[in-house]
């Protein structure tokens, strides 16, 4: 991996972050958010990552943010800790040369990212007659093999007409890719899943995951799909109220504004007693004829208690709000941009982040894997450069002599690089 490591802060506690996927080699050819995010997920738990991209880099190389250098924020971010490897893919000797990779690596390698099916070379069935152990995991944008992103998953899958303020017809796309993201995670999943099947029996598979189904997969399983079915009748959309409980964002008198989420009978008795409003909900109830102790309730009558609260909220100011609720088990939040996240002391205190040194960056905090195992997490790594570990990859997985990697570059098949896999 590369040398050029994260600096970690030095109030961090020291040990050998856990890597139960030591040994584990992936080859990754795709772009964008879900497909990285997999492989990314993987090499943070200890999996070699070897990301293959064309020669110049990939399309979302450069995709916005970017630092003043023009490197991309947002490609550093979903590929820290891979190998990366640059060949050209639209040639043939380019496609042989990285199905040779896919189906070497020894026991633990023999396994493929994809987000395109259009290599015949690298084709499930064609990696599985030279490997019949091969694991070739895919995404798809629609079951069919149709394409798809997270933007048009959305307009497809209904949640758009749920968001947004209340009476606004129009439709409003979240800013999150939540298909991408979950898609991703399910790769790793189904990826995870293969490689246990594959120790057990010896018999490698595909792996298949359509970004639509995810959607899909997701609206079913949360209630959105049956309630259309049974109930007949449309959701409406109810802007930062929280459906089917009770919670809401509250405005304080200075500007700042809060999210308060009461879920439990618990959180409402808190919520109503730190502001005062018992008798005042008391007697809201008794003229409803209504029980604000069921969760249903609350949310039936979600805007007329809203107004209630909103009244002792808008008398106080932030910092009295918060020193209210803090005692309490009431769930909440104050509201935060990016700017105020990275303001101050409040990524260097989050022990989900270090200190890391990209190139093209430079110094700046940034996550690791959020999954800690045994009380200890892998820290952040480097996304590579261009064609950062050419050289070296194929020379150490394929063997190829400082003399054939040196054909391959002249004759542009893979990128610029000495034997040693430096980029130049």
């Amino acid at each position: 991996m590369d040398s050029e490591a994260s600096e970690a802060a030095p109030d961090r506690p020291a040990g050998r972050p856990s890597q139960p996927l030591r040994g584990m080699r992936v080859v990754e050819i795709s772009g964008y958010v879900a497909t990285p995010l997999t492989g990314m997920t993987l090499a943070q738990l200890g999996a070699d990552v070897i990301r293959v991209e064309p020669i110049g880099g990939a399309p979302d190389r450069t995709r916005l943010p970017r630092a003043a250098s023009g490197t991309s924020l947002y490609w550093s971010g979903l590929n820290k800790g891979k190998r990366a490897v640059e060949v050209d893919l639209s040639r043939e000797a380019g496609r042989r040369l990285v199905a040779d990779l896919v189906v070497s690596g020894g026991a633990r390698g023999g396994i493929v990212i994809m987000n395109v099916e259009g290599f015949p070379e690298l084709r499930h069935e064609r990696l599985r007659e030279r490997r019949p152990d091969v694991i070739h995991v895919l995404l798809t944008g629609r079951r069919d093999g149709g394409a798809a992103v997270d933007y048009t998953v959305q307009a497809a899958t209904g949640f758009p007409l749920l968001t947004g303020p209340e009476g606004d017809p129009r439709p409003v796309n979240s800013v999150v890719p939540a298909w991408d993201v979950a898609a991703g995670l399910y790769l790793a999943t189904g990826l995870l899943a293969a490689e246990r099947h594959r120790l057990l029996t010896g018999e490698g598979q595909q792996v298949r995951v359509a970004l639509e189904d995810v959607a899909l997969a997701t609206a079913g399983n949360l209630g959105y799909l049956a309630e259309a079915q049974v109930n007949g009748t449309p959701r409406e959309r109810c802007g930062n109220h929280v459906h089917g409980t009770f919670g809401r964002d509250f405005a304080t008198s200075d500007g700042g504004r809060l999210m308060i989420v009461a879920l439990t009978a618990r959180h409402w008795r808190d919520l109503v007693a730190t502001t005062g409003l018992t008798e005042a909900v008391a007697a809201l109830a008794r003229a409803l004829g209504a029980d604000f102790g069921e969760e249903a309730e609350r949310h039936r009558h979600r805007g007329l208690l809203a107004e209630l609260l909103a009244g002792w909220f808008g008398a106080r100011t932030l910092a009295e709000a918060e020193a209210a609720l803090r005692p309490t088990r009431v769930l909440w939040s104050a509201y935060r941009s990016f700017a105020d996240l990275a303001a101050g002391d409040a990524l260097r205190d989050d022990p989900l982040m270090a200190e890391l040194v990209q190139p093209g960056v430079g110094r700046h905090w940034a996550p690791g894997s959020p999954v800690v195992m045994d009380g200890r997490q892998a820290p952040p790594a480097p996304a590579p450069p261009v064609g950062r570990h050419t050289g070296e990859v194929l020379r150490a997985e394929l063997g190829l002599s400082a003399e054939e990697l040196a054909t391959l570059r002249d004759d542009g098949v893979i990128g610029p690089c000495d034997d040693g896999g430096e980029a130049e």
